[in-house]
């Protein structure tokens, strides 16, 4: 496994939207084995889209298991997301966000309470779930990384912008 570069704003790329996986193969297993070792290995990374590290295809990672964030009731482990949509959606609230490809900055941004998503994982085999909470904020704002949008875009207003006083290592 290796750790892959993190692209980050205002680099052009992060605004390009990706393009659907068709083949499930060698290559891809090890891609995704890579971007989980990359959100891993990033201080308080529980998410990471391939976009953020130059591969624009429908892939994103997911891990709060060990968040302790207070919207932080459901966990499934370690998601694999290979064309995620989500296919419902309900409740709003307001929640702070940070992203690698954003290291300096946090903002108010809102978010669905509670999704419902298909995916394939990286075998290609059907993945549906349910979450709520933080979970489902880090996979929206994962889904979004794969339509070329930065949650700079979602700001509840421009005053909800903050810049990020401390690094947590």
């Amino acid at each position: 496994m290796r750790r892959l570069t993190v692209i980050t704003y205002p680099d052009e790329r992060l605004k390009v939207p990706s393009v659907e996986v068709v083949s499930f193969d060698e290559e891809l297993q090890k891609f995704v084995e890579d971007l989980v070792y990359t959100m891993k290995t990033s201080p308080g990374c529980v998410g990471l889209a391939s976009p953020q590290v130059g591969v624009h295809k429908r892939i994103v990672v997911v891990d709060t298991s060990a968040s302790k964030h207070k919207e932080n009731k459901v966990s499934h482990g370690l998601l694999v997301l290979v064309n995620p949509v989500i296919v419902q959606r309900e409740g709003e609230f307001v929640v702070r966000e940070g992203c690698l490809s954003v290291p300096d900055y946090t903002g108010n941004v809102k978010r669905h309470y509670w999704i419902r998503l298909q995916a394939m994982n990286e075998k290609g085999k059907l993945v549906e779930l349910e979450t709520e909470g933080f979970e489902a904020v880090v996979i929206q704002h994962e889904i979004d990384h794969l339509d070329g949008k930065l949650f700079l875009e979602r700001l509840v207003s421009p005053k909800d912008l903050f810049k990020r006083k401390v690094y947590k290592v």
